[in-house]
């Protein structure tokens, strides 16, 4: 009968409820659906996985509010980004080794809101051993193609792309945009960055594009034949690409992925593209370190 957990907190003053939704989206939490009314404005942050707790004797050392993360030190350098980038008379203190077999850190990104991040010491428990990719996007390059057919939603797909990237820690000039007539030109455009030498080069490619089904069979052609060229061109060139191409029924569909309803995913592309630069990365210096 239980479908989800939710704990609210006050966020006190609509700058401190500005940046904590922003400290928190930057560390990895997916944005939900909130609320505006007269009364109250409120923002959800979702999680893969959620846990109630209840303990009995002494209680541990660590804040109300308490987040499982695969990574410590890249959420942790994730929140110092942050915090230097955000004035907010908060503080980040370092990791730490608790008393129950795990590393923590705890941060106040707002003065008065504490909180705790924390992942075991012996990650693997058991369980294979797997590398991922962090979501930490300094010191990476990558090029975005946008194509300008059904503009009303692909400009969306770029805004979400940029917020993505600006808030894993890119620079505005460590990404070039390129526009498109439509979907059919992307890869074309997108073989033309994995090719550029050099200082300009490129890290991952995000192509950004939206079909929408008409009444012929002209759709499933341009997306056959997309789908087919990114694909192919990831493999040859050796260099990421994520797919931010949207393939809809319906214009509704399609404004719904491109932050409406269903999330931004020109966000999701984007965070697909970095994790994997990531990725290409660690399993390049031997894997697991």
């Amino acid at each position: 009968m239980i479908k989800a957990v939710t704990f609210l907190r006050a966020a006190g003053t609509p700058d401190n409820f500005d940046k904590l939704r922003s400290f928190l989206l930057a560390l990895g939490f997916e944005a939900g659906r909130g609320w505006n009314e007269a009364e109250s404005a409120g923002t959800s942050l979702l999680a893969p996985l959620g846990n109630v707790e209840y303990f009995t004797g002494q209680a541990p050392q660590v804040a109300g509010l308490l987040f499982e993360v695969t990574n410590l030190d890249a959420a942790h350098q994730a929140a110092s980004v942050w915090m230097k980038a955000n004035s907010t008379g908060g503080s980040l203190g370092d990791i730490a080794e608790s008393s129950w077999k795990s590393r923590l850190f705890s941060v106040e990104p707002v003065a008065g809101h504490r909180m705790t991040f924390w992942a075991w010491s012996e990650p693997l428990r058991g369980k294979p051993v797997a590398v991922d990719g962090d979501l930490s996007a300094a010191g990476m390059r990558f090029g975005l193609v946008v194509a300008r057919w059904n503009a009303v939603i692909t400009e969306r797909l770029l805004e979400g792309a940029m917020d993505a990237l600006l808030r894993s820690g890119a620079r505005r000039e460590d990404f070039l945009i390129t526009r498109v007539p439509g979907a059919w030109e992307i890869p074309m455009a997108a073989r033309v960055l994995t090719e550029i030498k050099g200082a300009g080069a490129v890290d991952a490619v995000i192509p950004l594009g939206c079909l929408i089904r008409g009444e012929t069979a002209h759709y499933e052609a341009i997306y056959t034949e997309v789908a087919r060229g990114i694909g192919q061109l990831q493999q040859e060139s050796g260099i990421p690409h994520s797919f931010g191409v949207l393939t809809c029924e319906t214009l509704e569909q399609a404004l719904n992925r491109a932050g409406i309803k269903a999330g931004n995913k020109g966000f999701e592309a984007a965070i697909a593209a970095i994790e994997m630069v990531s990725l290409k990365r660690k399993l390049a210096q031997g894997g697991p370190q």
